[in-house]
């Protein structure tokens, strides 16, 4: 069943998306945009091809009980039956359904729109069975709630208007304090309570996500992906000169927001969060210290105050030059990016820590045997089966064949460790 994400897609080319609205894995004609609607002979023959399509191809949901819960039980730190899986950009540009997405909708109408949104978190699980549905979203989305506007632009990336560079800019943001989710971001209950309902039906779990305040910060100071940060990190040589105070408020702001928004999540259905640093690669030790661990672990101690019993997950990209100071982050369990190995990063944090990744997604364009003995290695290295939960160092990249994903997940629910 691996292209059947991708046949299935290619139906969708034949009406307008805004005719499809997404139940169970099974769509149905309904005029969702603009009162569009579509005639009874047209809805007729379009759900008759997508009928033949998905019932010749679709593979039924795991009837394994233990694989609703698994990913959640391995980011507790649980020793679980076997090592679960899910991949960081699982949903993304590397398969043709999603391109037939992303070619044609800018990317919040995709992901400010419920009906897209979650068939775009379906589409890779339908076709690989990872142990997570990840809502299709973005780090940035929960921005506007503080004031701060963005786009994501094609070709560019994330473009941020709004300008934050000293006290008066970070005191005229909104109340972080008293944000409400509903209203401002009403598109993520729907996205999530929806999805909740299909990973329960497809017997998984299902992953929200959050941006870590430094990052978030990062990109607003910046306004666009920067190679240097110069402005963030001058404003933090500020910061610690007492010259101005703003980066730490503004992180300290982030950090009450993200927290509250991570609480959201988990109460219109995410089972696991994951925080994502990104721009962990533009911080030294020291400053990593100083100014983004404080505020990420502070986000995460607002979502576990209220949710003790959800695992939290925390990935810094780029920082496993400093693994040693993540051991007391907070979180249930620290993802590896890809530039460490993973039995070294394991003596670093110590067998009490839990860990996800670490696979190098350029793997994934080698040979199925190379990409096997990956994941074989990445295993034994962490433990042994069930002993971490398999992730690769960083997101699917666009470009990687989409067998290769495949081959990646089903050797990972295969293996059975190198003495078997």
């Amino acid at each position: 069943m691996r292209f059947a994400a991708a046949s299935f897609a290619l139906l969708l080319t034949a009406l307008p998306w805004n005719t499809c609205a997404f139940h169970g894995s099974r769509p149905f004609l309904s005029g969702i945009n603009n009162g569009v609607t579509s005639s009874s002979g047209a809805t007729a023959v379009w759900m008759s091809a997508v009928e033949e399509a998905t019932t010749a191809e679709t593979e039924s949901p795991s009837t394994n009980p233990g694989d609703r819960d698994i990913l959640v039980r391995a980011a507790r730190g649980e020793t679980v039956e076997r090592t679960p899986v899910w991949l960081m950009r699982q949903a993304g540009r590397y398969m043709a359904a999603f391109r037939e997405y992303s070619t044609k909708y800018p990317f919040r109408q995709r992901s400010e729109t419920p009906e897209m949104a979650c068939e775009l978190s379906l589409q890779c699980h339908r076709a690989y069975g990872m142990d997570g549905i990840i809502m299709f979203s973005d780090i940035l989305t929960p921005l506007p709630t503080l004031g701060i506007d963005f786009d994501v632009v094609k070709g560019v990336g994330p473009v941020i208007s709004t300008e934050v560079r000293n006290e008066e800019d970070v005191a005229n943001l909104a109340d972080a304090e008293s944000v409400d989710f509903d209203e401002k971001l009403p598109f993520i209950r729907e996205i999530l309570e929806n999805l909740s309902k299909e990973a329960e039906d497809a017997n998984t779990s299902l992953i929200g996500f959050v941006g870590a305040p430094f990052t978030l910060a990062a990109y607003t100071i910046e306004g666009k992906s920067s190679k240097a940060c110069l402005s963030t990190k001058k404003m933090m040589m500020a910061d610690e000169t007492d010259e101005s105070k703003a980066m730490s408020q503004f992180l300290d702001k982030l950090a009450i927001m993200i927290g509250n928004y991570g609480i959201h999540q988990i109460e219109c259905g995410a089972q696991v969060l994951q925080v994502f640093e990104s721009w962990a690669h533009q911080l030294s030790p020291a400053w990593f210290e100083k100014f983004a661990k404080p505020a990420a672990q502070k986000a995460i101690k607002i979502i576990k105050a209220k949710y003790p019993d959800v695992p939290v997950i925390y990935f810094a990209n780029g920082g496993s030059s400093y693994l040693e100071l993540q051991r007391d982050m907070g979180s249930d369990m620290i993802a590896i990016d890809w530039s460490v190995d993973m039995a070294e990063a394991r003596k670093i944090l110590g067998e009490d820590i839990p860990v996800s990744g670490n696979i190098d997604p350029t793997i994934l364009f080698g040979t199925k045997e190379q990409i096997e003995q990956a994941v074989r290695d990445c295993i034994d290295k962490a433990g042994g089966p069930g002993k971490h939960l398999l992730n690769l160092g960083h997101g699917v990249m666009q470009g990687t064949p989409e067998e290769a994903v495949g081959w990646l997940v089903d050797e990972c629910k295969r293996y059975k460790g190198k003495d078997a």
